[in-house]
C-alpha cells in the first residue's frame, strides 16, 4: 500500500466559520485583500465591512459565468497593481478557480499563458503564490482543496487547467449557511457535480483506501441531502450534508482523479458554455451503466465488486446490485429535473467532437476501465 495526500493547508469546517476569515488575515500580518466575488457583490458585503472595520482594505473583482483565461488575464493585472498581499475568493466553484489562478500567478513572472496546459507553455509554476483563502457559497466542485483552476477559451472552445501544489489554498472555510441562498435548479445541478465527484474517485482506478473512506460517507449523506436542499433550500441540516459532500469529493478528486463524467464534462462545457454541473448530473447515470457492464464483459471482478458497494451504499440494502445502485442516480436526477444534453445546448456535432478530446483529459485516466469510442457515444446517445 502506497499513496500520497495533498489539500489545502487548513480547512475549516461548520456553521459559523466564515467568521474566521478576519482572524487569519490578522495573524498573516495582512491588510491589503483582492476578493474575487460573483455578479451579486452585495452577497460580499459582509466580508467587506467585516474586514474593514480592523482596518483591511479590499478590492473587489467579479466574474460572470465560468472564468475565462482573458478573466484571469485581467484579474491578474489588477491584483498587481492593487498591491494585493492576499487573495479572498467567496462564490461558486467558479469564482473559486478565479481566485486560486490569481492568488498563484500574480506571484510568478509571465502572463497565464506560460503556465496554461493545453493552450500554452504548460511550464510549472515557479514560486508559491499569494496566501488564499476560499469561501465556498456553493455545494458543488470542491474547488476549495484541489490544486487545479479551469478556464474557458471561447476561441477555440475548449477549457484548459492551470495545475499546481502552489494553487492549494491557505484557508478553506466550508459554511453551509453560505450555502443557504442558492435557488433550485443549481443546488440540483452543483450537487449533482459534488455526488459525482465523491462516486467516481471511489470506483476510480487510483483509489486509495485513504480516498475510500472519505467517499463512503458522503456518497450516503449527498445522496440522501440533495432531494432535500432541492426541496427545501432553508433545510440547514441537508445543506450542512451536501456540503461536506462536495468538500469530500474535492479532497478525493485531487488524490485519486475522477471518470468519463468529468472526462466528457471539459470538452463539452467548452464546446457549448453549459453550467458544469448540469453536464455532470446528465452524464452520471449513463456513464455508470456502461462502465458496469464493460467491466462485467472484460472481467473487472475487483471493479464489479466495487459497484456493488456503492449499491449497498446508496439503497441503504445489503443486497443490493450494482444496477439498483445506477437506477437510485438515475431515480434522482429525474426527481431533480435533470436537463438531458440536448437541452443544454450539446449538439450531434459537438458530441461527436467530444470523444477524442474526452479520451485525451486527464480526468478519464481515472476510469475504471478504458472505454471504447463506440461506449463513449452510447453514453453521450442515453444522455
Amino acid at each position: 500500500m502506497q499513496f500520497g495526500f495533498e489539500t489545502a493547508a487548513k480547512i475549516l469546517f461548520g456553521i459559523g466559520t466564515r467568521h474566521e476569515v478576519l482572524p487569519f488575515l490578522k495573524e498573516q500580518g495582512i491588510t491589503r485583500v483582492f476578493m474575487c466575488v460573483g455578479n451579486g457583490r452585495e452577497r460580499a458585503a459582509w466580508l467587506v465591512e467585516a474586514l474593514r472595520s480592523q482596518g483591511v482594505i479590499s478590492e473587489l473583482w467579479s466574474v460572470s459565468g465560468e472564468p475565462r483565461v482573458q478573466d484571469a488575464l485581467d484579474a491578474v493585472k489588477a491584483a498587481r497593481e492593487y498591491g494585493a498581499e492576499a487573495v479572498v475568493a467567496l462564490g461558486g466553484g467558479s469564482v473559486i478557480d478565479l481566485g486560486k489562478g490569481v492568488a498563484a500567478l500574480a506571484a510568478n513572472p509571465g502572463d497565464v499563458f506560460e503556465y496554461l496546459e493545453v493552450v500554452g507553455k504548460g511550464r510549472p509554476l515557479a514560486r508559491p503564490g499569494l496566501p488564499a483563502v476560499a469561501l465556498p457559497t456553493t455545494a458543488g466542485t470542491g474547488a476549495e482543496v484541489t490544486k487545479n483552476s479551469v478556464f474557458e477559451v471561447p476561441e477555440q472552445g475548449v477549457k484548459v487547467s492551470l495545475r499546481s501544489p502552489f494553487l492549494l489554498p491557505k484557508l478553506a472555510i466550508i459554511d453551509p449557511e453560505l450555502t443557504l441562498s442558492v435557488p433550485p435548479d443549481v443546488t440540483a445541478h452543483t450537487g449533482f457535480d459534488a455526488l459525482a465527484q465523491v462516486i467516481e474517485p471511489f470506483l476510480s482506478k487510483f483509489a486509495t483506501p485513504l480516498t475510500d473512506a472519505l467517499c463512503r460517507d458522503a456518497i450516503d449523506r449527498g445522496s440522501r441531502a440533495l432531494l432535500r436542499a432541492y426541496q427545501d433550500g432553508q433545510d440547514i441540516e441537508a445543506r450542512t450534508d451536501m456540503a461536506f459532500t462536495s468538500l469530500m469529493g474535492g479532497l478525493a478528486l485531487a488524490n485519486a482523479r475522477l471518470g468519463a463524467v468529468h472526462g466528457f464534462a471539459g470538452p463539452l462545457g467548452g464546446a457549448c458554455h453549459a453550467p458544469h454541473g448540469a453536464l455532470c448530473a446528465a452524464l452520471l447515470p449513463a456513464v455508470l451503466a456502461v462502465n458496469l457492464r464493460a467491466l462485467q464483459a472484460r472481467g473487472e471482478p475487483r471493479f464489479v465488486d466495487k459497484f456493488a458497494e456503492l449499491a449497498r451504499i446508496l439503497t441503504g440494502s445489503a443486497s443490493a446490485r450494482p444496477e439498483q445502485g445506477i437506477a437510485r442516480i438515475a431515480a434522482l436526477g429525474s426527481a431533480l429535473q435533470i436537463p438531458r444534453l440536448s437541452e443544454l445546448g450539446v449538439s450531434a456535432a459537438a458530441a461527436q467532437a467530444a470523444i477524442p478530446a474526452a479520451q485525451r483529459s486527464s480526468s478519464m485516466k481515472g476510469n475504471p476501465i478504458e472505454l471504447t469510442s463506440a461506449e463513449l457515444a452510447e453514453i453521450l446517445a442515453a444522455s
